[in-house]
């Protein structure tokens, strides 16, 4: 044990450390059939080739036992059922205990994450990555709902707000795809913070790349977002779709389908109206206003009478193209839902201007041209309330302002759209598998590389693992000038080219092995990702990538009564092509307007007082692909702010079947994502690096005493090292070199003689406190005394006074 005046300055140092007294809990134990094993981590076999680890895991999966270690790094296969291990009783299991003293765990990587971050006062960030459909939206629920649990604050709303956000975002964000009942169509990256102590204090999100396209047109056997399902199942039971101008009949263009079924499955599933009533649940918990969400509804039903909106085309005197709204049904339902003017929304709509040296020329849109800003329309909106939500909510979850946020620290999660090779692949998954290549090579980089640099500058002596480089691939897609993106981008501002003059410049420009071009299809070029293989259809890739929205639309919609909507277009997009966080209200936007439009009253004829596109859009002329460049460093910003922990999810086979496991598709991801070769860096390997200084100042409580303030030096490291009975460990030139298990059993030591330094204070608190009770009791005893005698003497005086009197009373008596 510490002497006492090592205990006075350990004292002084875990003044703060109130986290410390988690660790010493005993964890609650399982069956002695759920131990921790030796099969737990592939790191242990002893034949380390693809059919050990393909065996490893397909019997552990047999056995429903879905997660194995690599070291530090965590596999999950998707079970494709529940499974009941992600109770209360297993979050205490999972709490501040040994790694290895239970099986394999999403929580024990969230634990991981969150002791790291409360020991060493350090951000961390957790990735988990996979295909689409192999479980990583799942896994970041558990994720959150474990950092939820851990981090307990005295708020409770505040934990469950925070786990009310992933089913919000995930109805307006997620849809079924041909591969995933619910497929992210987002990127999403979550924060949660939390005080020095691990208390968590509030969460914020940012997202990336919604694929807004969805909304308008959907693959054969795909969905829509999941949210117009849920809202319309919502309203039918209400009995409101009257009120929102939707059909009982015939879905909206815009959900249905080839089936022909959808209304029929809005009616009949009850899965529908539970969820309906379980977004408005989020709402109401996270803190949205009635008065905001009536809006957001009113907002999305208006989205689907959009689409329902047709053009037909008329002649004119002089023969150009112009078209008209047969029906104006569908086209005053929208217009009665945005609050707005139904005959300026169809002169937005079939008409556009023209601003040439001054001048304003008013031109007509052809049917096609009128169908394209409605779908335009439909986009940005959607895409803009999507945004807001996500704003709204990192408004309501904000720290407290009497908190100090600064100080606090973050767990970051990345749930983003797993790689994606269906049928026909378009633009959408361009973007998607370019963003999986890139966490691709910031894991290549943590796992390989990095580690590699080190110990060639430290001179170490370390067997050199082979890996595939993802680097030239990304600089394919990513440099500029002549990388495919800003091939893409130059070829958008031309206003006569077109999709194939567009694969005709690829071909041109990006000659390398990663790109071709299969003979006898023009509109399609093929990409080598380190996934596989993907052919690209060209067709609509300029459309979309332009992603324009006529500046007609945009002023019409902010001359809307609806405050929300005018808002999402009088608000800034971000560089990411995210709506800005506004701190200005409506009022501020809408002095660009003219004056007899700012009170949201708009007249037949105003419409070309409003016509200059500059002034009413407050966007430059962005495309998606640098949307998505600024998007993917924005990502990596944050990312590697903290220390990295990587989950692996990986699809067992493709029919969502319970407990099949297809051999050629789990080796398939093996191969691609570096698995083998992660098992071999991590069997060799040093994985943490830690400077001589900063291992001392986070050690040196195992071999120095508390009142010391030792040199970061190479000797006092191998002092804490040799104390601390450590192997396989090295020293290199500035840095100490551990293997992933060495940081645990360090932590482990650290927190027992922290915890020695909590049972003396305890000690040492009960026996000052015995001493102060004691001085305490004896002044009152001393007191009691004084004011007994004081008493007393006051009683004896009094009946001697009494017996005196009584007695000259007597003799009075007596005498006469």
């Amino acid at each position: 044990l510490l002497s006492l005046i090592d205990f006075h300055n350990t004292c002084a140092l875990l003044t703060t450390s109130r986290h410390e007294r988690i660790h010493t809990r005993r964890p609650y134990h399982v069956d002695r059939a759920d131990k921790y094993s030796l099969d737990d981590d592939l790191v242990n076999l002893e034949i380390l080739n693809e059919d050990t680890i393909i065996h490893q895991l397909q019997k552990r999966y047999a056995d429903l036992q879905i997660y194995t270690y690599v070291g530090d790094i965590l596999i999950a296969l998707n079970p494709f059922q529940n499974l009941s291990i992600y109770s209360p009783q297993f979050s205490k299991l999972y709490h501040g205990v040994k790694r290895s003293s239970n099986p394999p765990h999403i929580f024990a990587s969230a634990d991981a994450a969150y002791q790291s971050m409360v020991t060493f006062s350090k951000d961390q960030c957790i990735i988990i990555s996979g295909e689409s459909g192999a479980g990583k939206t799942e896994s970041a629920h558990l994720i959150v709902q474990h950092l939820t649990f851990l981090g307990k604050a005295n708020n409770r709303a505040l934990r469950e707000k925070i786990l009310q956000v992933n089913p919000l975002v995930e109805a307006f964000g997620n849809a079924c795809t041909a591969i995933n009942d619910n497929s992210s169509r987002f990127g999403k990256y979550l924060e949660m913070m939390f005080t020095p102590t691990g208390a968590v204090m509030g969460a914020k999100i940012s997202e990336y790349l919604l694929e807004k396209s969805r909304v308008i047109k959907q693959a054969v056997g795909e969905k829509n977002f999941h949210i117009f399902y849920y809202i319309y199942a919502g309203l039918y039971h209400q009995k409101k779709l009257s009120e929102y101008r939707l059909p009982d009949k015939k879905p909206p263009r815009y959900i249905d389908n080839e089936t022909g079924r959808v209304m029929h499955d809005i009616v009949t599933k009850d899965s529908y109206g539970r969820q309906f009533e379980a977004i408005q649940h989020c709402f109401r918990i996270i803190g949205f206003t009635d008065e905001e969400v009536y809006s957001v509804y009113r907002i999305l039903t208006g989205i689907l009478n959009t689409g329902n909106i047709e053009f037909a085309a008329i002649s004119s005197q002089h023969q150009t193209d112009k078209s008209e709204v047969p029906n104006p049904e569908a086209l005053d339902n929208a217009a009665a839902l945005l609050s707005i003017g139904s005959e300026e929304l169809q002169e937005a709509l079939t008409s556009h201007c023209v601003v040439t040296r001054g001048e304003t020329i008013i031109r007509t849109n052809s049917v096609d041209k009128a169908a394209d800003v409605r779908d335009a329309m439909a986009k940005a909106l959607y895409g803009r309330l999507f945004s807001w939500i996500v704003n709204r909510i990192n408004t309501l979850l904000q720290p407290d302002r009497n908190i100090n946020a600064e100080s606090g620290m973050n767990v970051g999660i990345l749930d983003i759209f797993g790689f994606e090779n269906f049928a026909r692949n378009s633009f959408e998954q361009l973007c998607i598998n370019i963003a999986n290549e890139q966490i691709q090579f910031y894991f290549n980089q943590h796992i390989f590389a990095l580690e590699q640099m080190e110990y060639q500058s430290e001179g170490i002596d370390a067997t050199t693992v082979e890996y595939e480089d993802n680097r030239p691939l990304l600089d394919m897609f990513l440099q500029k000038p002549m990388g495919l993106l800003s091939l893409l981008d130059e070829e958008s501002r031309f206003p006569q080219a077109t999709d194939l003059t567009l694969v005709d410049k690829f071909e041109d420009n990006l000659r390398c092995k990663y790109f071709w071009r299969p003979k006898g299809v023009e509109l399609s070029f093929g990409i080598q990702h380190y996934a596989g293989k993907v052919l690209y259809d060209a067709s609509a890739f300029l459309e979309k990538n332009r992603d324009t929205l006529p500046a007609d639309i945009v002023v019409v919609l902010r001359t809307s009564e609806n405050k929300l909507l005018q808002q999402l277009f009088s608000s800034p997009l971000t560089k990411t092509g995210n709506l800005a966080q506004a701190r200005a209200r409506v009022t501020a936007a809408s002095r660009s307007l003219p004056p007899q439009l700012s009170a949201g009253r708009i007249k037949v004829d105003t419409m070309e007082v409003m016509r200059h596109p500059e002034e009413t859009t407050n966007m430059k002329r962005q495309t998606m692909a640098s949307y998505f460049r600024y998007s993917l460093m924005d990502l990596l910003s944050k990312m590697v702010v903290g220390q990295p922990h990587f989950i692996r999810c990986i699809k067992p086979n493709d029919d969502r079947e319970a407990l099949m496991f297809s051999h050629e598709r789990v080796l398939l991801q093996l191969r691609y994502t570096g698995i083998l070769e992660t098992v071999k860096i991590r069997q060799k390997g040093f994985s943490h690096r830690i400077l001589f200084e900063e291992f001392v100042k986070r050690y040196y409580y195992l071999a120095f005493k508390a009142h010391e303030t030792p040199l970061g030096s190479r000797e006092n490291c191998l002092a804490i090292l040799e104390k601390s009975k450590l192997d396989n460990w090295i020293l290199g030139k500035t840095k100490v070199f551990l293997k992933y298990y060495h940081i645990e059993q360090l932590n482990l030591f650290l927190r027992e003689v922290i915890g020695r330094v909590v049972v003396m204070q305890a000690y040492i608190k009960g026996w000052l406190g015995a001493r102060r009770y004691k001085k305490v009791k004896d002044k009152r005893e001393n007191s009691a005394i004084i004011i007994q005698s004081a008493w007393r003497g006051y009683e004896a005086r009094r009946k001697y006074k009494e017996i005196r009197n009584r007695r000259t009373d007597a003799a009075i008596h007596i005498q006469a």
